[in-house]
């Protein structure tokens, strides 16, 4: 069992058997991942990597729990979260994953950050259309 396998598994136990845990909706922990996330930005802004850790740890927790409230509702899981994030990556890196899809082959010359997140940015286009609002 992975590490991120546990935590789920250990969600799901205190979804069960820790009364807080169980009566939060994702509305009650807005405010937690709100702070977590703030939290993580100032770690990352003090440059401390074992803070930052820690908080990205905070912040994977409200994941997890946000996934394993969907879960009991029958709506996704914490895999459903993983595989369209992953999903997503691919679509959105053609140069890595289908480079033919952009003209490009193993001669071409690596493209740069700014190309890169032109096409990030087009491919984003072309799947929210008129709802895009973030960068996301």
């Amino acid at each position: 069992m992975t590490a991120l396998e546990e935590l789920v598994d250990v969600m799901r136990r205190l979804r069960v058997e820790c009364a807080w845990k169980a009566e939060q909706t994702p509305a009650s922990l807005v405010p937690y991942l709100r702070e977590e996330t703030e939290e993580l930005v100032e770690a990352i802004g003090a440059g401390d990597p074992a803070h930052v850790c820690e908080e990205l740890g905070d912040v994977l927790l409200q994941v997890v729990f946000h996934a394993a409230i969907a879960e009991e509702r029958g709506e996704f899981t914490m895999d459903d979260v993983a595989a369209g994030i992953t999903a997503k990556l691919r679509r959105r890196n053609p140069h890595v994953f289908d480079p033919a899809s952009l003209g490009r082959d193993a001669d071409s010359p690596p493209l740069d950050a700014t190309e890169v997140n032109e096409i990030w940015q087009q491919v984003k286009r072309d799947e929210k259309g008129p709802r895009l609002r973030s960068d996301a």
